[in-house]
């Protein structure tokens, strides 16, 4: 997560250093005032346009991905559910099998006081 944060600061530093290069070029460009207002409000319109269709995309992208992982997600709770179904139904299978050994033993050990007590 780190890394993207450092690339992050990275690109908005540098798009920051074109921007403001661009700008002074503009503004020490041998032309009028007239011309070099037109010339940085067409590419302030152009760099408008480039940004919302990137952030269009980027909400598109955030879009897919949190739907996909939301199915992920759901399927992942759904296979844990079935997992916990299948080991309680193993769980009580075990001890009604235990408990009929324990209720077998208790009689065995019950009929064989009483026998050698007649």
């Amino acid at each position: 997560m780190s890394d993207r944060d450092e690339f992050g600061a990275f690109m908005i530093g540098f798009l920051v250093g074109a921007l403001t290069g661009a700008v002074v070029s503009l503004l020490f460009a041998p032309q009028s005032g007239e011309e070099t207002r037109v010339i940085i409000k067409e590419r302030a319109i152009e760099l408008g346009d480039r940004v919302s269709e990137t952030a269009d995309k980027v909400s598109s992208d955030l879009e897919t991905r949190s739907v996909e992982y939301r199915q992920k997600a759901e399927e992942l709770a759904g296979k844990a559910r079935s997992n916990v179904e299948e080991l309680s139904k193993k769980g009580q299978a075990v001890l009604e099998e235990q408990k009929a050994k324990i209720t077998s033993a208790v009689q065995s050990a019950t009929k064989g006081k009483e026998e050698t007590a007649i």
